[in-house]
């Protein structure tokens, strides 16, 4: 397999790491287990409905862990450790506010709908509330979204293997979504959900080693408090964008008081309406309570009372998750910040191409003043990095090089240098010298984050449990996503409209055949995540686009009688349409170049840039909330014009007002949902007041 992964497509890191045998072992030992799961749960898979739905027969415990482990891929470990380090505590909110709510909320209110109507997927639940129009919009916007998702978390686990071990991106990324589609194909979403149980302990037991060590190398929770101060003080000093008025002292480290002191104050670029409406209110409740990733784990429950519980048991684990995901990324920008504890958050790939030319131009270099040497060597790797601007007949984007770091790398590397570092012959060398060039680089891929972490601080066993757990993790939010697509797909696009009326048995096999179509699509997607350097900025926008106007959908159908399905349909396809033209004229500060020129047209303003926010993840949860108002007002403003579409009694089961409301007969008050969703609420009060 070595041979194979390292075929010199990607370039290899001279500080990439050898797995032991006990790593590899541990690595092994996992893959066979998820392996033999889809194998020994084939044999059950008798159905379509056992293929797709898991017939509605798992037990709470397995159903609330999955709920959780199905969240745990890219977005979880990669893009909040990634968020920690650029955006410090305040990442919590994805959790304090973005997340406990929107859970207690569809456990209480939502859940008693989606399994009361004995809905197979929420694009059918729209069906039976509005009509066929609504489904089918929901149904196309919901499978293309998941398959952005489950992009991210594959190519997050491809770039994992590539940095830390050196192992070739594209072979990575076909080789895991193999294990991923053998696994899921034999046993369906019985298969996902099981080994998403197990995944979810891996991911403990593989990270808090890893959290542990590094916070004992930064000196403990106060030194990295303080460092993070410093930093806050002075974000050039590790190369971070310097804003025009300095941050508030507490921006890494406090949850609200930057952002009551406005936008300006805090990294992440946000105020506190923007944190409360675009995420706590749209973001998340459009996510939790109407995403069917993993509004599906609940669905499969064996009863009402199990149903509902499912996300208050993953709301527990949600809560503290912080300390495992989000911490690790704050360490890291804690050590970046202290000089002697030689670490950096690693900064981005380099293509191969822009190894060779750095090299080509540090030998050109040896002879030339040291302003004029470091501006070849920027200009050359930056246009083979970036490609070239035809207008200028320069690189689209130069690389933000350190201009002492590469008077260094000249004076070291210049003479020593063969005449071809392309060739085989000098395969170390290059590995060194590709190693040294991206550390001139003074921009940071922050996905790396947690992956430097592991390199650094984890020995032989503990590597192999951390990787095993990184696995685990990026597995899981592929498996999830696609379970989700082929059950979507399968039932509200193809039997809805495309073969009606077949056999069980054919509904099944196009269930299996669309899990082999949504990896392949998914691996494409992959290929776009690349483009940005946070999975979290990437997947909020995605979300942004799709369950953002879906909520509006939402509670307006599930609150409000009166909503009709023209003003639902016209309103969430305006809804998403809206987020079009808002993206197209809209950017972050970070995509626009020294020239004043876009940079990268996939992150916004390829239309023009009307407004440009202080960072991707603002501009997301602007994006979010006009999407949510532009559904919100079209879907009640158009059904007030029109006339009612459906009665009281066809609105049963479907309407908040209109249904019998759910009574947990001979069950103490203290373990009802209501209770139960209080305590959790309490619990979120009481650690955003203790993080002011």
């Amino acid at each position: 397999m070595t041979s194979l992964l390292h075929s010199g497509l990607v370039p290899m890191l001279a500080s990439s790491v050898d797995l032991a045998v006990v790593d590899y072992a541990i690595l092994a030992i996992y893959v066979l287990v998820v392996v033999a799961i889809g194998f020994a749960l084939s044999r059950y898979m008798k159905s379509s409905s056992d293929f797709l739905t898991s017939a509605r027969s798992i037990p709470t415990w397995v159903t609330g862990l999955a709920f959780i482990s199905a969240n745990l891929g890219a977005l979880e470990l990669v893009g909040m450790a990634a968020s920690g380090a650029k955006y410090g505590v305040a990442t919590a909110h994805f959790y304090w506010v973005g997340a406990i709510p929107a859970m207690v909320f569809l456990a209480v209110f939502m859940m008693p709908f989606y399994y009361g109507s004995k809905a197979r997927s929420v694009p059918e639940y729209l069906k039976m509330r509005f009509d066929e129009r609504v489904r089918a919009l929901n149904s196309v916007a919901f499978a293309v979204m998941t398959l952005f998702a489950s992009g991210i978390s594959m190519n997050a686990l491809a770039k994992l293997l590539n940095q830390l071990l050196g192992w070739n991106y594209d072979a990575a990324l076909w080789i895991c979504s193999g294990v991923v589609l053998i696994y899921v194909l034999k046993g369906g979403l019985t298969s996902a959900i099981y080994t998403e149980v197990l995944q979810f302990f891996m991911i403990v037991l593989g990270f808090a080693p890893v959290v542990y060590l590094g916070l004992q190398d930064a000196g403990g929770w106060d030194a990295v408090t303080k460092a993070l101060q410093g930093v806050a003080a002075d974000p050039g000093s590790v190369h971070m964008a310097v804003p025009k008025e300095a941050y508030d002292p507490n921006a890494w480290t406090s949850a609200w008081s930057p952002m009551l002191g406005g936008s300006s104050k805090n990294p992440m670029g946000v105020d506190w309406f923007a944190m409360i409406f675009g995420l706590g209110f749209v973001l998340s409740f459009g996510y939790w309570c109407t995403n069917f990733l993993v509004v599906q784990r609940a669905m499969a429950a064996k009863n009402m009372t199990a149903a509902r519980n499912t996300p208050l048991v993953a709301a527990v684990p949600k809560m503290v998750f912080p300390i495992l995901v989000i911490l690790p990324g704050m360490i890291a920008l804690a050590l970046t910040s202290m000089p002697s504890k030689g670490y950096r958050i690693p900064p981005p790939i380099l293509e191969d191409k822009a190894v060779v030319a750095g090299a080509e131009a540090v030998k050109q270099a040896a002879g030339l003043e040291a302003a004029a040497a470091y501006q070849l060597v920027r200009e050359k790797t930056s246009l083979a990095q970036n490609g070239l601007n035809k207008e200028t007949g320069k690189a689209k984007s130069l690389l933000a090089l350190d201009e002492a770091k590469v008077t260094a790398l000249i004076a070291e590397y210049a003479a020593k240098l063969p005449a071809d570092i392309a060739a085989p012959a000098s395969k170390e060398i290059k590995e060194h010298f590709a190693t040294a060039l991206a550390d001139t680089n003074k921009d940071y891929d922050y996905d790396g984050v947690i992956l430097s972490l592991v390199k650094k601080y984890c020995p032989p066993g503990l590597l192999g449990l951390a990787l095993t757990a990184l696995l685990a993790s990026f597995m899981s939010g592929m498996a999830g996503n696609v379970t989700a697509f082929n059950t979507v797909w399968t039932y509200d696009l193809y039997q809805a409209y495309m073969a009606p009326n077949k056999s069980d048995s054919h509904y099944m096999w196009m269930g299996k055949a669309i899990t082999v179509v949504g990896i392949v699509l998914s691996i494409a997607c992959a290929y776009f995540a690349k483009q940005y350097n946070n999975a979290m900025d990437v997947i909020q926008l995605v979300f942004g686009f799709v369950n953002a106007p879906l909520f509006a959908t939402f509670l307006l159908g599930m609150f409000w009688a009166r909503t009709t399905s023209t003003g639902a349909f016209l309103g969430l396809f305006g809804g998403i349409g809206g987020s079009a033209v808002f993206h197209a004229l809209t950017t972050a500060t970070g995509n626009i170049d020294e020239a004043g020129k876009l940079v990268n047209g996939m992150k916004g303003g390829y239309v023009a840039v009307l407004q440009k926010f202080p960072s991707e993840m603002a501009q997301n949860f602007w994006l979010a909330a006009f999407a949510f108002i532009i559904c919100f007002v079209l879907t009640a403003g158009i059904s007030l014009m029109g006339r009612r579409t459906k009665t009281d009694a066809e609105l049963k089961g479907l309407v908040y007002s209109l249904t019998p409301k759910v009574t947990a007969e001979n069950q103490p008050i203290y373990l009802t949902p209501g209770f139960l969703g209080a305590l959790l609420l309490a619990g979120c009060i009481a650690l955003n007041i203790y993080f002011w």
